[in-house]
């Protein structure tokens, strides 16, 4: 099944989300902060370990600047995060003032790893689902304890992922058996980057807009190839 994986991603999501909410009414605020500084140093360590996997390190440094920039200009984060307000209106109620930062904060760990570009690339390549099916059960924790401290939004972020992974699988079931192997690496690289951006700011050391990055992954598959052209 092409998209297997995907949607058993986003019922981990849905169902840790839920799990996470029901457990965060009775979950003190030190708890709470506690959990957001262990995520935080677990994406730094992640961050810092997929960033070794770059293929070139200038693929990935020029990528993070163009895919910033035109993130920036696009207004990425600004749209991301309307979008976000209008499912809080809708579904959210008064008291979810953490919705929007739910939902983008969430997306971001789910969907920008290595995981996530390597598994989805395998599952539309025929090659099975069960790396993406491992990180759902990852997911399936880290959601848990997100929506115990930022509620209902995490459980929303099932959409974009859904979008964003299910996207990648069928961008690889359409192109073949043709994905380089040092394209997933500064793929990789570069997403661990951004992961280290997302780190600081849940440890509230500098606040990043990644969310405004997410097209260097694009100049990162495109100026890779690029790079071995010349």
């Amino acid at each position: 099944m092409l998209f297997l994986g995907t949607i058993v991603n986003a019922a981990t999501v849905i169902v840790g989300g839920t799990a996470g909410m029901l457990l965060g009414q009775r979950v003190p605020e030190k708890i709470n902060r506690v959990v957001f500084d262990a995520l935080g140093l677990f994406t730094l360590i992640l961050g810092v370990q997929m960033s070794f996997d770059a293929d070139s390190l200038l693929v990935v440094v020029f990528s993070l600047v163009l895919g910033g920039v035109t993130g920036t200009i696009l207004q990425i984060n600004k749209r991301l995060e309307q979008f976000g307000d209008s499912l809080k209106k809708r579904f959210g109620g008064k008291k979810s003032d953490k919705f929007t930062e739910g939902m983008t904060t969430a997306f971001l760990l789910f969907c920008i790893g290595s995981m996530t570009i390597v598994g989805a690339i395998d599952e539309g390549l025929g090659r099975g689902s069960q790396l993406l099916i491992t990180k759902s059960v990852m997911d399936l924790c880290s959601s848990l304890m997100f929506a115990s401290a930022l509620g209902v939004g995490v459980i929303f972020s099932a959409l974009p992922l859904v979008i964003f992974q299910g996207g990648l699988t069928l961008l690889a079931w359409c192109v073949g058996d043709v994905v380089p192997t040092y394209v997933v690496s500064d793929l990789s690289a570069t997403g661990g980057l951004m992961m280290l951006g997302l780190g600081l700011s849940l440890l509230n050391i500098k606040k990043i807009e990644v969310v405004n990055m997410l097209p260097s992954l694009v100049f990162a598959a495109v100026l890779s190839i690029v790079n071995h052209l010349i």
